[in-house]
């Protein structure tokens, strides 16, 4: 018995060693990342995920307004007024914008999608406040100067002739305009050329006043950020905001963008290559069938004959393309929206004269995911899409872009662990039933540039439509 018994200084020594174990849990406990959000009276929202670990921070303002948000007559707004963010305030002028924060050690961006605009800074953690104090001005009080705005246009324009070299940005453009005919989901983000040169300071000035609203728009932090202290710097700088511009530019006002199934070629038999996008309407980002898609996407993958036929069954689509040389690469896509999504895959091809058996190898392979896709290629497709997802959320910023995008939306975040539990809930069920759902008997949008006349109408060639 005696054996057992501890002495008084050994029973002490132990006391201490679970005393300071349990100070280094609950430290570690207290270093979590964790995730808060705020409304203020107005509908502007405050989002932060708080890493005490860090020392330096992002901090943007998320607002819920992009190329979607415009017409005809003014597409290409919201991606002008990006460039025009950083060209002086009523209180800055441009040096000044610029040597403020090369002071601060601090990096100021900007970028439009079709949905979103977003402008954010990278900052210590002492100069968070000031960031905010900045972002704010260059979103409610930039000058729009017309001596500035015509030197934007020739910025601008050499932009859009950059883009339209990038032939996987031309097809997309297209593809989208395409898909959504008619809506403004179908509009580019850089605008035609005629509206660069002709949109003016009024144009500018009512996109701002329609979409700048306190409803559309998110404050995020993420990294060496207080949310108590970012829900202040909020209230202070964008508290004034007007919730809504007009009923008519309300979020809830927005409809549904509808879907359009046609082939569209633009032949070019002078070019060596065919690119070609081939796109089903998919789902919106809050479908319960958005991961679903995403898995099935991550089946097809993407591929380049450089690559040979690895890493795939027999029948998969790469196998096919590489052993009757049909395409160069290809790419499979899941792009989706706040109500909508485009799922399908964008092939490139120099054998113009098999562009037929090109669509009719991804046909093929879009009913196997209905029909014959194995349990070990589902497996496979979720570990490399949650290793996708996950590793893209290293560090401050790519966890801002996280937070803005779900945040507007989907009205709520899913953390990364929600993320990764989703994934490995999908069945073979469900891959079975979303592509008979999503990709069996539908019509499809259809791109076709550079030698495509011997490109027939994929909806007419697949014999699959209604």
């Amino acid at each position: 018995m005696a054996s057992r018994l501890l002495s008084s200084r050994s029973f002490l020594s132990l006391v201490n060693k679970r005393q300071w174990t349990s100070r280094g849990l609950a430290t570690a406990k207290n270093l979590l990342p964790t995730f808060r959000t705020s409304v203020l009276p107005n509908g502007f929202t405050v989002a932060t995920e708080e890493n005490p670990a860090s020392q330096t921070a992002t901090v943007g303002v998320w607002i819920d307004a992009g190329s979607r948000a415009e017409n005809p007559q003014n597409n290409g707004a919201a991606h002008f007024l990006e460039h025009m963010a950083f060209k002086g305030t009523k209180t800055r002028s441009q040096r000044d914008l610029e040597l403020q924060i090369e002071n601060m050690g601090g990096h100021l961006n900007a970028y439009t999608s079709r949905e979103q605009t977003v402008y954010y800074a990278k900052a210590f953690k002492s100069d968070v406040p000031k960031a905010v104090e900045i972002l704010s001005d260059i979103l409610q009080n930039s000058t729009l100067k017309p001596g500035a705005i015509e030197r934007e246009r020739d910025v601008i324009l050499r932009e859009q002739e950059e883009v339209d070299k990038i032939m996987e940005e031309v097809v997309f453009d297209h593809l989208h305009a395409t898909a959504f005919r008619n809506e403004s989901l179908g509009l580019t983000i850089l605008g035609p050329k005629e509206n660069i040169e002709s949109l003016s300071q009024t144009d500018l000035a009512n996109y701002i006043k329609t979409n700048y609203t306190g409803e559309r728009m998110i404050l995020v932090g993420a990294g060496a950020v207080d949310h108590d202290l970012l829900v202040q710097l909020a209230q202070s700088h964008f508290g004034q905001l007007p919730t809504v511009a007009s009923a008519q530019t309300s979020k809830s006002a927005t409809k549904q963008p509808k879907f359009t199934g046609s082939t569209v070629r633009f032949s070019d038999q002078n070019a060596n290559l065919a690119h070609i996008a081939v796109a089903v309407e998919g789902a919106s980002w809050t479908s319960p069938d958005y991961y679903p898609l995403l898995v099935m996407q991550s089946i097809i993958g993407s591929w380049d004959r450089t690559m040979g036929a690895t890493g795939h069954l027999e029948s998969g689509l790469s196998s096919v393309m590489h052993k009757h040389q049909l395409a160069n690469s290809f790419m499979s896509f899941n792009t989706s929206y706040k109500d909508t999504g485009l799922w399908g895959i964008y092939l490139v091809s120099e054998n113009r004269d098999r562009l037929d058996d090109v669509l009719l190898a991804v046909q093929n392979e879009w009913v196997r995911l209905s029909t014959a896709v194995t349990v070990n290629e589902i497996e496979r497709a979720k570990q490399q899409l949650k290793a996708g997802l996950l590793l893209g959320l290293d560090g401050s910023t790519p966890i801002a872009e996280d937070i803005g995008r779900q945040l507007l939306t989907a009205g709520s975040r899913q953390s990364p662990k929600q993320v990764e539990e989703a994934v490995s809930r999908v069945t073979a069920e469900d891959i079975s039933r979303v592509a008979k759902e999503y990709l069996q008997y539908k019509k499809a949008a259809v791109i076709g540039i550079g030698p495509v006349d011997g490109m027939g109408d994929y909806n007419k060639l697949t014999g699959r439509t209604p």
